[in-house]
C-alpha cells in the first residue's frame, strides 16, 4: 500500500530532551519515520504563542506580482502565530503568518530555527493579506526587487521563536472540532458570486475544564478589504477576527486560509456595488467571521485524548508560465536553479481527532477544494491553503487559459497541469495514509 514514497511521522520532540529514532509498521508495510526524540507518553497537549512582526519603520506592501505600494500608517499589527499539538510521540505545528504568501524558501529558514519539530511537521500558512510587505521578493524586468531582505530574515526568526515558545508552553489539553456554514455577508466569488465554499471549520483547544486557549478558524477568503493601494499596512480583516475571538473567550486566534482562488474575496460591496475599502469594513467582516466561528463550535463535544498523526510527501510541478519562471529565476530568495523546468513542494496530511487536514501550496480554485474535501476521509475535512508554499493560483487543466476572466490567474499559475498533478498526488497521500480516528 505504501510503495513508492515514505510517509513521515514525527515523534515527540523538543525541550532539551534525549532523542531516539522510532521505527513502526503501518498497514502491514514498512514505513520510515523521521528520526525524533522519544518522550514518555503524556497524552494530548497543546501550546500557542504569538509574536508581532510589524516593521518599524513601516515598509511598502504587496498585493501581488509587481511593485509594492508605499504606506503612511498601520491598522493593527502583523503577527506570526504558532499552535502546536502533541500526542505521545507525535508533535505538529500549525503556523499562521500575516502575509500575501510565504514561500518554502522562507519556511525552510524558519524550520532551521526550530529545535524540536522536524520540518516535515511544521505547516506554515499565509493569511493572504494584501497589506503586508512582499515575502516573494518579486523582481522587476531588470531583476531588481524592492523587498526588504533583512526584514524577511527577522520574520523567519520570529516565526521560529513563536514555534519554540508554543512548545515551551505545551500543557495537557482537550479539543473540539466543528464544521458549519458561516452566515452573513462575509465572502463571495468575484468571478461567479455563488461559487465558493461557505463552510467554516473550527478547532478549539483548552486546558481540561478551563476556558479556550486558542481557536483556529479555517475558511476560504481573500483578506483584501483595504487592498495594497490604500496606504495602510494591516492584517486586514484577520486582525479584527483575532480581536473578537479573544474578546469573546476564544483565546488566541489562528487563521488558516482555504481554497480561495479565482476569486473568493471579502464581501465588502457597498449599496451601489462599489468596494468599501475602509477599516470599518475590516472590522465588520472580521468580527462577523469570528462570531460565526464561535457559534459553529459552541455545541461541539470536547475530546480528551484525540489521536494525532502527520504525514508528508514531496511532489514536483512543471513551471510553464513565463511570469512564474521569471520570478523564480530572478528573485534574490533563490527559489530554484535558473535552468530548472520544475519545482518541488511538500504536501502534508494531518489526522487530528476525527478531522483530516490537507495542505495546498497556493490558491486552489473552489471547485478543486470541494472535490478534495469530498474525497478526504475525516468527519471534518479541512484544507490549509497557501501552506508550505505559495505558488500562485492552482487551476484544473480545463480552466487554465480557457476563459477571458481567467487570464490573470492563468498567468500566475505554474502551468496547465498544476491542478491535475496536485489533486492526484494529494489524494494519493490521503489513500495511502490511515484514516482519522473516530470519536
Amino acid at each position: 500500500m505504501v510503495s513508492d514514497y515514505s510517509l513521515r511521522m514525527s515523534a515527540k520532540i523538543h525541550p532539551r530532551l534525549r532523542w531516539r529514532t522510532v521505527l513502526l509498521l503501518l498497514a502491514c508495510a514498512a514505513v520510515t519515520f523521521t528520526g525524533l526524540p522519544a518522550l514518555d507518553a503524556a497524552g494530548f497537549r497543546a501550546g500557542v504563542a504569538v509574536r508581532i512582526v510589524t516593521p518599524d519603520p513601516l515598509l511598502p506592501v504587496s498585493g501581488g506580482v509587481g511593485p509594492s505600494h508605499p504606506v503612511q500608517e498601520k491598522r493593527g499589527d502583523l503577527t506570526v502565530r504558532a499552535l502546536v499539538f502533541e500526542r505521545d510521540d507525535t508533535r505538529v505545528a500549525f503556523v499562521s503568518v500575516d502575509f500575501l504568501g510565504f514561500p518554502a524558501v522562507l519556511a525552510r529558514k524558519v524550520c532551521a530555527g526550530v529545535a524540536g519539530i522536524p520540518a516535515e511537521h511544521v505547516l506554515i500558512g499565509a493569511t493572504h493579506t494584501h497589506s503586508a510587505p512582499d515575502c516573494y521578493a518579486f523582481p522587476d524586468a531588470q531583476g531588481r526587487t524592492g523587498a526588504d531582505l533583512a526584514y524577511l530574515e527577522r520574520v523567519c526568526r520570529e516565526a521560529a521563536g513563536a514555534i519554540n515558545d508554543a512548545v515551551d508552553h505545551l500543557a495537557p489539553a482537550e479539543l473540539r472540532i466543528a464544521t458549519g456554514e458561516a452566515r452573513g455577508r462575509i465572502a463571495f466569488n468575484y468571478y461567479a458570486e455563488q461559487l465558493y465554499d461557505p463552510r467554516c471549520h473550527v478547532i478549539q483547544v483548552r486546558a481540561p475544564g478551563e476556558r479556550p486557549l486558542a481557536t483556529l478558524v479555517n475558511y476560504a477568503i481573500h483578506p483584501e478589504v483595504l487592498g495594497s493601494e490604500a496606504g495602510l499596512l494591516s492584517p486586514d480583516l484577520i486582525g479584527p477576527l483575532y480581536d473578537r475571538l479573544a474578546e469573546r473567550g476564544g483565546g488566541v486566534g489562528v487563521f488558516m486560509n482555504s481554497a480561495q482562488g479565482g476569486m473568493v474575496t471579502a464581501d465588502n460591496r457597498g449599496p451601489n456595488g462599489e468596494d468599501l475599502r475602509t477599516w470599518d469594513e475590516c472590522l465588520r467582516i472580521g468580527r462577523l467571521l469570528a462570531n460565526e466561528a464561535l457559534r459553529i463550535v459552541e455545541g461541539a463535544t470536547w475530546q480528551r485524548e484525540p489521536a494525532l498523526a502527520c504525514f508528508s510527501r514531496e511532489i514536483s510541478l512543471p513551471v510553464d508560465s513565463p511570469e512564474m519562471r521569471l520570478i523564480m529565476q530572478h528573485s534574490p530568495l533563490g527559489y530554484s536553479a535558473p535552468d530548472t523546468a520544475t519545482v518541488s513542494t511538500r504536501l502534508n496530511l494531518v489526522n487530528l481527532g476525527p478531522a483530516q487536514i490537507l495542505t495546498i501550496p497556493g490558491e486552489a480554485l473552489p471547485n478543486l477544494g470541494f472535490y478534495l474535501k469530498r474525497k478526504m476521509r475525516g468527519e471534518h475535512n479541512l484544507l490549509f491553503g497557501l501552506t508550505n508554499d505559495a505558488f500562485g493560483y492552482i487551476l484544473a487543466k480545463y480552466d487554465w487559459r480557457s476563459f477571458k476572466r481567467y487570464d490573470y490567474i492563468s498567468r500566475v499559475c505554474l502551468g496547465e497541469m498544476t491542478g491535475e498533478i496536485y489533486v492526484e498526488e494529494a489524494l494519493r497521500l490521503v489513500a495511502e495514509s490511515p484514516a482519522p480516528a473516530q470519536p
